[in-house]
């Protein structure tokens, strides 16, 4: 996701101060499904200011701390808005995970290490379903529908995840991961 998306939209809901948008984005756990790189949110500020998509609303001045320069979205920042928005939701998904590369080799590894690596990842996996079905009960009654549905998005694709891992980890322990072919999927088990 564009910091320039995750700025404009917090500015459509309000003036704000960087730091404060910082704070929401902690809030909302949207670290779950954001990267954002230390600095990057103010150098966004800076670009967005430089673009005209959003002013300076008011400079707080207090004698005991530096000025706070809280921000608002302007009107051709409401439209670039709009235009990342519609970008973002058009994007095709890309579908690549180290996992994936890993397992292309991974009959060439010692297969006890693979299987502790496998283990690692199913226990991480778990634990992070668990906080993500903790977000949800905090969150369900007080998010709009649309957050909702990215923490149930992830909720889903994690459930998918530990299946699947499940599966490599069984035919690892079978000796089956170098067979050739699967046969019919099992849909019950999808």
């Amino acid at each position: 996701m564009s910091m320039k998306l995750i700025v404009l939209g917090l500015l459509m809901e309000g003036e704000k101060h960087p730091y404060e948008i910082q704070q929401l984005v902690k809030s909302r756990q949207m670290k779950f499904y954001i990267k954002m790189a230390p600095g990057s949110l103010y150098y966004a500020f800076d670009k967005l200011k430089e673009e005209g998509f959003i002013e300076v609303a008011e400079v707080v001045k207090d004698t005991n701390r530096p000025d706070k320069t809280i921000y608002r979205i302007t009107s051709k920042g409401k439209a670039e808005f709009e235009f990342i928005l519609m970008k973002q939701l058009g994007q095709k998904e890309q579908i690549s995970k180290p996992i994936y590369a890993a397992l292309s080799f991974a009959n060439y590894a010692n297969p006890e290490q693979v299987k502790e690596r496998l283990i690692k990842k199913i226990r991480d996996t778990e634990d992070f379903l668990n906080k993500i079905k903790i977000l949800y009960s905090v969150k369900k009654e007080s998010e709009d529908r649309a957050k909702l549905y990215i923490i149930l998005g992830v909720w889903m694709q994690l459930k998918t995840e530990l299946v699947w891992l499940r599966e490599i980890y069984k035919d690892l322990e079978e000796g089956k991961l170098h067979e050739i072919g699967m046969g019919e999927l099992d849909e019950d088990l999808w």
